[in-house]
């Protein structure tokens, strides 16, 4: 049988081509070939020819439908993960996810079709079809507690990436341990000397935000020291540093990398030096290279390893363990704590 350039290639096509009934191209297209099925690997191997000659796609709906795995992974993402501001993190969380995703043998498929509304897309909205993947990974600083709670009660495989509370700690997750990070740099800061501490964090009420503070806080506590708390979204840096300058702490513990470096620069231009004046700690990292950046005093959050293991979990989720280490299902992993050159010995009235 010749084929047409125009013509539409499907299971039937396959079957006239390979020699075989089209209940064969059926149980090879849903990997059902085992020793029970009989199939003869070389008739097994035509069949696959045949269809990466013709370059078929089996439909993933009418595979859904019949309760079929597509091989597909979907991406959710609760905001846009591609805008400068988002992709020091994103993208080697999701270099990862590609190549955890490559190793088991799946697709990726980014849902983008729900949109954005007030920051934040939404998994039940009308327009996502997350059904047409096998199971799905979702990114976000926050995520929808009542969203989340559905999802785990539809028993639709999913994994979160960051530390989720919902639920009751159902939430299946690979997180970050921040907690461990920011109190183990805060102890740093209180060996060298610091007693007067200023912490700059998100205006959120995510997990991780939530979970450097505690970490902060417990480092403190233990030593008797507060530290004053400053919210900022970043839209008004130079107000904000003139804040800090009133406060006049020794050391400044700030959670996102961007106002960091804004804060940095806005320092050089007042004459103030770092840490001659004024140390800091950052409770993250920028990935690309910025002009005037400081090699801070940091955590280095393992992101390609998350979305690593986020991929595998999934993956045992949706088909068991396939003979490889079980993964619990929630999971924190280990942050890296970078010395850079930000934090000295305190020089007490030195914004003053």
């Amino acid at each position: 049988m010749s084929l047409h350039k125009s013509q539409r290639v499907t299971q039937r096509t396959i079957a006239e081509l390979a020699g075989v009934s089209q209940a064969t191209v059926s149980l090879v297209l849903n990997g059902k070939t085992d020793a029970g099925t009989r199939i003869p690997e070389s008739t097994r191997q035509r069949v696959l020819d045949v269809i990466a000659e013709t370059t078929y796609v089996a439909d993933p709906a009418a595979r859904s439908l019949a309760g079929v795995g597509n091989n597909l992974v979907g991406v959710f993402t609760y905001e846009h993960a591609f805008p400068n501001e988002s992709s020091d993190f994103y993208t080697p969380l999701l270099t990862g996810v590609e190549s955890a995703a490559e190793q088991i043998g799946v697709d990726l498929l980014m849902f983008t079709s729900a949109p954005v509304i007030d920051g934040r897309r939404r998994v039940f909205h009308e327009k996502n079809r997350l059904r047409l993947a096998d199971g799905c990974l979702l990114l976000g600083r926050e995520m929808d507690a009542d969203e989340l709670e559905r999802l785990v009660d539809s028993d639709y495989p999913f994994v979160a990436i960051g530390r989720r509370d919902a639920a009751d700690g159902r939430i299946p997750y690979v997180g970050v341990d921040y907690v461990t990070a920011t109190a183990t740099l805060a102890r740093m800061a209180l060996d060298v000397g610091h007693t007067d501490f200023l912490y700059l964090h998100l205006p959120f009420a995510a997990e991780s935000t939530r979970d450097r503070k505690n970490g902060l806080t417990r480092a403190l506590d233990v030593a008797g020291v507060t530290a004053t708390t400053l919210s900022s979204d970043g839209s008004d840096l130079e107000g904000l540093w003139a804040q800090i300058r009133a406060a006049a702490p020794t050391v400044l513990f700030v959670e996102d990398p961007a106002h960091a470096q804004s804060i940095y620069d806005l320092a050089a231009a007042d004459g103030i030096s770092m840490p001659g004046d004024l140390s800091m700690v950052v409770l993250g990292e920028r990935t690309r290279p910025t002009d005037n950046a400081a090699d801070y005093t940091r955590l280095s959050a393992p992101r390609q390893e998350l979305g690593v293991v986020a991929m595998r979990l999934l993956d045992q989720i949706m088909n068991g363990t396939r003979g490889a280490e079980q993964l619990p299902h929630q999971r924190l992993l280990e942050c890296e704590i970078i010395r850079g050159t930000t934090l000295g010995a305190p020089r007490a009235g030195s914004l003053t």
